[in-house]
Parts: structure tokens; C-alpha cells; sequence
């Protein structure tokens, strides 16, 4: 695990002589011609708007694989993506994977990318095996939902490098053009030595689907994922993290020392939508006793708001995620750009990165930020106050391994945590 001092700087772009060594695709003529194979895990609403970015970034991605588990999600995706992309689309029946061993069928075929784009309990053991695989990953954000499972992740980021292999993350801000320059001006002292930062990530409940005659118990919470632990790792986990992961970028992804977190359940009924928080409000503190706060709610009825604020001895920034991004003080600065579509730019830069040679991994931010949001997870069920060393050895797992996984297992019945009586572990 990355320990608090080592600071992730920059993008995670490596360029040189040991990312120029081993050609991805042959000689450079080969490369530009050369057709890119995509095979996509997971067809919901975030994997076929991923796939669909594939295809935008060049124009020799060719979609060969789907994987799911709903035979009318991998449909669903099929049937959009060949009324756009025609030829382009090379999905067979014998490619067309189904069921809990899909992802597994898929990566072992014949792709050279492949997009992680399931609930992300599945995550570690997806990416492990696409990085064991030599393939170039997509991965959508967390990337785990407990500790076990981040360290399954850590293991194969390590890989990852060994094999210079290409590994973009779903934590979108972080390709957001103006977030780069705030970033980027701020780590250059645009506001002087920061003294707190804040972040707000609130809105209404996420959309639901009513139980159907033909699912049995198992599918109709994979169909709801969100709404429970198990899959999820509650809404700071699956949702909220993008705020704290761009806390954490503007402290170079420096990790704090203790997290105090509370949250709770005051809006969804109890006895329906699963067994998640509908808020959480945390505090991160660091070595010096510098702090950044964290608040997230999905409520219907209530103010929507989506910010990051920096305080500083020099100056403020504020950013309305997809609004507004200035910097006041002595360095003032307003984006007055169109704004990029950060989702479409993460894969225009992963496919450049193939075309050219080039090694772009996101491997330690994604660790990080991950790390922070299940943290505080764990202090707001627990109601404890919660250190690195404490955290970083818990051991509870939400639920089983992805290989044991069926249509008769048993589904996840955890309570909603009562923090004082609920355990850490």
C-alpha cells in the first residue's frame, strides 16, 4: 500500500526509454494502421457509454467481446453499438460471453483492451486477471470495496508496471482540462500554502428497478447494485469518491494520518433500497493537523451541490464541477474554455498512449482514493476515529470471492451499520 509519504505526482504518464522499448503494436507504420481489439465487461448505462468512447477516440478500435451477466444488457449494447458503428462492430455469438465466468472468457480472448465496467466488488479480481493476461485496461472507479480487495489491486498495479502495461481509471475529474490547470496552478503556489479544503457532493437518489417475475433474489440486487454493500461499498465508495479523490489530488495524493467520519440513513425506508447510507459528512487530518472535510448526501427534495474549495494563505479556489473553475487572490484565474468531456478524453489519451508507445497508469491514485473512501466508510459504521495502521489491516470482506459466485449463492443480508454497534474489523 502507498504509504502516507510517498506522493503521487503528475498524471501517471510515463514516457521515455523504458516505455519505448518494447513496441505495443510493431513498427510505427504498423501502429497507425494497426485495428485495436476492445472487449467490454459489464453492458450497463457506464460500460456501453465507456465502449462507445472506445470507438470515438480512433478509428481503428474495433469492438470484438462483450461480457455480462443479463444477457439483455450485452444485447441492449450490441444492438446500439452496430446500428452506429456497423463493420466496426465484430461481436460474435462465440464472443457474445454470459454469466459470472464472462469477464474470465473474454480477457482470455482476443483483445487487446478491455473495459472493466461492472460493480466494483468484482474489480480486483477482473483487473488482476487482465493484467496477468497482458491486456491494456479501462477501469472503472473504486476499485475495490474493502481492504482484502485493495490489496489484490495493489498487487496487480505492481504488475501492471512490470509489464508496461497501459491502465486508465475511471476517477474522471482528474481529465478534466480546466481541473488540470486549477491543479496545476495550485501546486505551483497560485494560492500560497493551503490551510483546509472542502468538497460537496450532494443530490437527489439514484434510479431504481422494481423487482420482475423472472428474477430471482441474487439478480434483482446485481440489478440494484448500488443500494447495497456488497457490491457498492456504500455511496462514498461507488459515488461521493470523485470529491475525494480531487481533495486528494490537490495534496498530491498524500494520505491523511486518521479519518472521523459519521453517516447514516434518514430518507430511503429501511425496510427497502438495500442496506446503504443516504449520507455521509467526514474529516480527513494529516500530519501537521491540516485537515479536509468531505460531505455527500443522496436525498430527494434537497439542494443539489457539487464543489471543491481550497482555502489558502494566498488565495481560494473554487470549483463548480462542470460549471465553474476560477482561482481568487493574488493569482487570480477564471476557465473561460469550453469544457472537454473528461469521460471521452480518458480514453482519447489511454488509445494515444497505445498508438505511441507510451505507458499512462493511474495505478496509485486509484489505490488511494479508494483507500480514503473505504476508510471512511468504516469510521462513519463503526463511529470510531480510525488511523492508517488500524485501517489498512482491517480484514472484514462484504462479501465472496467473484469465482464462487452463482445464481443460488446466498445474497448479501448485511444490516444498515448502527455506528457504537457495529464492529470493525
Amino acid at each position: 500500500m502507498i504509504n502516507r509519504r510517498d506522493f503521487i505526482k503528475n498524471s501517471g504518464l510515463v514516457i521515455g526509454s523504458a516505455a519505448m522499448s518494447t513496441p505495443i503494436f510493431g513498427t510505427v507504420a504498423e501502429t497507425k494502421k494497426k485495428i485495436i481489439r476492445v472487449g467490454l465487461i459489464g453492458c450497463g448505462g457506464r460500460g456501453t457509454g465507456a465502449v462507445f468512447q472506445a470507438l470515438e477516440a480512433d478509428p481503428h478500435v474495433h469492438v470484438t467481446a462483450l461480457a455480462d451477466i443479463f444477457e439483455d444488457n450485452l444485447n441492449n449494447t450490441l444492438s446500439a453499438l452496430k446500428q452506429k458503428y456497423g463493420d466496426r462492430i465484430a461481436v460474435t455469438e462465440k464472443t457474445s460471453f454470459l454469466g459470472f465466468d464472462a469477464y474470465e472468457k473474454l480477457i482470455k480472448s482476443k483483445v487487446d483492451v478491455v473495459l472493466l465496467c461492472t460493480p466494483p466488488n468484482f474489480r480486483p479480481a477482473h483487473l488482476a486477471l487482465a493484467v496477468k493476461e497482458g491486456k491494456h485496461i479501462f477501469c472503472e472507479k473504486p476499485v475495490a470495496v474493502d481492504i482484502p480487495g485493495l490489496h489484490e489491486v495493489e498487487a496487480a498495479i505492481k504488475l501492471a508496471k512490470e509489464k508496461k502495461l497501459c491502465l486508465v481509471s475511471g476517477f474522471c475529474f482528474r481529465y478534466s482540462f480546466p481541473n488540470r490547470e486549477i491543479i496545476s496552478r495550485v501546486q505551483d503556489g497560485a494560492i500560497g500554502e493551503i490551510k483546509a479544503i472542502s468538497s460537496f457532493r450532494h443530490g437527489g437518489e439514484l434510479s431504481y428497478k422494481e423487482r420482475q417475475p423472472e428474477w430471482n433474489d441474487l439478480a434483482y440486487q446485481l440489478r440494484n447494485w448500488y443500494y447495497y454493500q456488497r457490491y457498492s461499498g456504500d455511496m462514498i465508495v461507488e459515488q461521493t469518491i470523485h470529491s475525494v479523490d480531487y481533495m486528494s489530488w490537490i495534496l498530491n495524493n498524500e494520505l491523511p494520518q486518521k479519518v472521523t467520519a459519521t453517516g447514516g440513513r434518514q430518507s430511503r425506508p429501511w425496510n427497502k433500497f438495500g442496506n446503504v447510507y443516504d449520507h455521509f459528512a467526514v474529516e480527513y487530518e494529516y500530519e501537521n493537523g491540516f485537515r479536509t472535510f468531505h460531505f455527500g448526501r443522496q436525498q430527494n427534495g434537497t439542494t443539489p451541490r457539487n464543489t471543491v474549495e481550497a482555502m489558502g494563505t494566498k488565495g481560494y479556489v473554487n470549483v463548480g464541477i462542470n460549471t465553474n473553475y476560477e482561482i481568487l487572490g493574488d493569482q487570480p484565474w477564471r476557465n473561460t474554455e469550453r469544457l472537454n468531456n473528461m469521460y471521452q478524453t480518458q480514453h482519447d489519451e489511454l488509445f494515444q498512449a497505445i498508438r505511441e508507445k507510451q505507458v499512462i497508469n493511474d495505478g496509485d491514485f486509484m489505490i488511494n482514493s479508494t483507500l480514503m473512501a473505504i476508510w471512511a466508510r468504516l469510521s462513519a459504521y463503526s463511529g470510531r476515529t480510525l488511523s492508517y495502521d488500524e485501517v489498512i489491516h482491517s480484514k472484514e470482506v462484504l462479501g465472496p470471492p467473484t469465482e464462487d459466485y452463482n445464481w443460488d449463492m446466498q445474497i448479501d443480508e448485511l444490516t444498515i451499520p448502527r455506528p457504537g454497534h457495529y464492529k470493525f474489523t
